[in-house]
């Protein structure tokens, strides 16, 4: 397919994980993708797998919970390919723990890269599609926002992400900007794989454990959620904002 020729995609967290699976499937369909994470050299391998296979990504770097960091970066972004089509925010971390032992830090920390960063983001890009007249906001959502134990400020994050892009999918569907969500479940990336160690197990031992409660019983790949985040960039959904969806293997 090559449903992103021409386009010009921003994804952040796009490191490792889902960031990365969505670089090289946006990058596949033809995409010329800005890479972003805290800094620039962290994308350094996605922008080579990417390059290697006959795509074209940049690699930038920058906080997305620091609102000056953000405005340079997209910035920077718009003054080397011209325009942003597609932004996809998917940086996010976790510093899970019990209500009564979580730090004010790690509250803060959580609900500023994951749903602050978004909203940064978000803001600073929409003026150009705004202008442009097309583009599609992708957020990344997750299934701990229906609740989950020992993640508050995660749960709240993921959660405040689905209000934002309902909101947004109002304010900016005037001027031809699509905004919608995807929320995975348990996913096969670092960030689960350091949850495992956390807990005293092996990544393998804690997806055999996360799977029983999955109705496919298996965790998801990182790609899976690309091709749902690319399905929501792409012009096959050109009627479809406002959405969350969860990708999640049939779990409640």
């Amino acid at each position: 397919m090559e449903r992103f020729v021409g386009k010009f995609a921003v994804v952040t967290g796009a490191a490792r994980g889902i960031g990365a699976a969505t670089a090289r499937r946006l990058a596949a369909e033809g995409a010329v993708v800005a890479c972003v994470d805290l800094t620039a050299d962290r994308c350094a391998t996605i922008v080579d797998e990417i390059t290697v296979t006959g795509g074209r990504a940049v690699a930038f770097g920058g906080d997305v919970s620091d609102s000056a960091q953000v405005e340079t970066l997209v910035s920077g972004v718009v003054a080397e390919f011209g325009r942003i089509d597609v932004l996809v925010n998917n940086a996010g971390l976790t510093r899970d723990n019990l209500v009564f032992r979580m730090s004010e830090d790690d509250w803060d920390k959580v609900l500023d890269v994951n749903l602050k960063g978004a909203f940064l983001m978000s803001r600073a890009v929409q003026k150009h599609m705004v202008d442009q007249r097309s583009g599609t906001i992708v957020n990344l959502s997750s299934r701990s926002a229906l609740g989950n134990r020992g993640q508050a400020n995660y749960s709240a994050a993921k959660a405040g992400i689905q209000g934002l892009t309902a909101t947004l999918a109002i304010e900016l569907g005037q001027f031809g900007v699509r905004v919608n969500a995807v929320a995975p479940g348990y996913v096969a990336t670092p960030m689960t794989e350091a949850t495992a160690v956390r807990l005293g197990m092996s990544p393998e031992e804690h997806q055999a454990v996360a799977s029983q409660f999955v109705p496919l019983r298996r965790v998801a790949q990182p790609t899976e959620i690309a091709s749902v985040v690319a399905f929501f960039a792409s012009d096959d959904a050109s009627y479809v904002t406002g959405q969350t969806l969860y990708v999640n293997g049939g779990s409640q």
